[in-house]
C-alpha cells in the first residue's frame, strides 16, 4: 500500500501516527470525517474530529464517547504524522483528513460535495500525493442541476399540493439532507413539520448558528391542524409506514441524487423526485481530483470501477479501495438500525 496510509481489516490505518480514519471496528484512536453512521462507528477508545462536528458526533456515538476536537486547519502531531482537518462541504462538521509524514501528503476526503450549501462550510481542495476520494455518484449521468432551481421546484410542488388539499411529504435523509432542505425552502408557503429523526439533529445546527426556518416535530395534533397545507420533512424509512396516516391525503417526494436516474421515482412509488445531493457529481469528483494534483487516487464508496478506469485512461494512477460500509446506495436507504417509528432514529445517511 503506502507508507503513510494502508488498508487493514479495521479500515484505513496510518502506521506513523498509529490511528485510523473512519474505522469499521473499535480501535484505540479514530479520526472521524463526519457523523454519518457508515463513517462514525461506536466503541473506539478515543475519537478526533473538527470542532464543528463534535455535537453531531457525540449525538451519534453517545455521551460517554471520548471525543476530542481540532479547529479547522489546526496542525496536530500524532506520533510521526502531522494531521489537520479541512472542510469537505458534505454536512455540518464534515472534514477531510490531511496526513503528512516525511514530506508525503495523503488526504482522506470522507464524503464531500463541491457546491455551496448554507448548512456547512464549502469544500476546500487540498494538494496531496495520494487522494482517497468517495465515488458515490461516479457516473457521467450524475450532473446536478443548480440548487436554486431544485428548491424552486420543491416550492412549486408544495404550493400545487395546497391547491389540491394535500399534505406535502418530502423524504430526505435526517442528518444533513433534511437540514439542507429546510434551509432552502420558502417558509412563507405554510407550516413545516419534521419527523422525530430529523428533529433529533436540529439542536446541533442551531448551536452552530445555522439559520433554519421554524419547524415543529410532527404530532397527531399539529398534523391534523395543518393537513393540506404543511410540508413534512421525513426520512425515507417513513415511506409506507403507519406514521404517515396522521397527515391525511398526502403527496410524496424524495430529495436525492438518485432522482437523477429515470425510473427511480416510479419504482419508489413517489409523486415527485428532486435531484438534490450532498455528494459530488461526476464533474465535481473530476474537478476535486484535478485540483489535488494527486499522483495516485484511491476510489471508495460507490462506482469505484468506473472512476478508476476513467482516471487510468487519462494517465492517473488509480485503484479501487474496498470498504465494509458503502453508505447510502440507491437500493439501500440506510445503515443498520433504521427505524420508522417517530421517536427513534431513522435513515440518515447523506445522498
Amino acid at each position: 500500500m503506502h507508507s503513510v496510509l494502508e488498508l487493514t481489516e479495521r479500515g484505513l490505518y496510518c502506521p506513523p501516527g498509529d490511528f485510523y480514519v473512519d474505522p469499521w471496528e473499535p480501535v484505540d484512536r479514530a479520526i472521524i470525517t463526519h457523523a454519518h453512521s457508515d463513517h462514525a462507528r461506536p466503541g473506539s477508545v478515543r475519537y478526533l474530529t473538527v470542532e464543528d462536528g463534535q455535537t453531531l458526533l457525540q449525538e451519534r456515538l453517545g455521551p460517554d464517547a471520548a471525543v476530542e476536537t481540532l479547529a479547522w486547519k489546526e496542525p496536530l502531531a500524532i506520533g510521526g504524522a502531522q494531521v489537520s482537518l479541512h472542510p469537505a462541504g458534505h454536512i455540518l462538521g464534515a472534514c477531510q483528513v490531511r496526513i503528512e509524514h516525511k514530506g508525503k501528503v495523503v488526504v482522506v476526503t470522507g464524503d464531500y460535495k463541491t457546491v455551496d450549501d448554507p448548512t456547512c462550510i464549502p469544500f476546500e481542495p487540498l494538494r496531496c500525493h495520494v487522494l482517497v476520494t468517495e465515488s458515490t455518484f461516479a457516473l457521467p449521468i450524475f450532473r446536478w442541476p443548480e440548487a436554486e432551481s431544485v428548491f424552486n421546484d420543491i416550492n412549486s410542488w408544495w404550493r400545487a399540493n395546497q391547491e389540491r388539499g394535500r399534505t406535502s411529504v418530502l423524504y430526505a435523509y435526517s442528518l444533513g439532507k433534511a437540514q439542507r432542505v429546510l434551509a432552502g425552502i420558502d417558509p412563507q408557503i405554510g407550516p413545516i413539520l419534521v419527523h422525530g429523526a430529523v428533529d433529533r439533529y436540529l439542536p446541533a445546527y442551531e448551536q452552530a448558528g445555522i439559520a433554519l426556518p421554524v419547524s415543529e416535530r410532527a404530532t397527531a395534533e399539529n398534523a391534523k391542524a395543518s393537513r393540506g397545507r404543511a410540508l413534512v420533512v421525513a426520512p425515507p424509512s417513513a415511506a409506507g409506514s403507519p406514521w404517515l396516516r396522521k397527515f391525511g391525503n398526502v403527496s410524496t417526494a424524495f430529495a436525492s441524487g438518485w432522482m437523477q436516474i429515470r425510473g427511480t421515482r416510479r419504482r419508489k412509488a413517489l409523486d415527485k423526485g428532486f435531484p438534490l445531493s450532498d455528494h459530488a457529481d461526476w464533474d465535481g469528483l473530476l474537478w476535486a481530483i484535478h485540483q489535488s494534483g494527486a499522483e495516485e487516487v484511491w476510489a471508495t464508496h460507490g462506482y469505484t470501477s468506473v472512476l478508476v478506469r476513467w482516471l487510468q485512461e487519462h494517465g492517473v494512477a488509480a485503484r479501487s479501495l474496498a470498504t465494509r460500509f458503502e453508505g447510502e446506495l440507491e437500493t439501500s436507504e440506510s445503515a443498520a438500525g433504521d427505524s420508522t417509528t417517530e421517536d427513534q432514529p431513522a435513515a440518515d445517511e447523506g445522498d
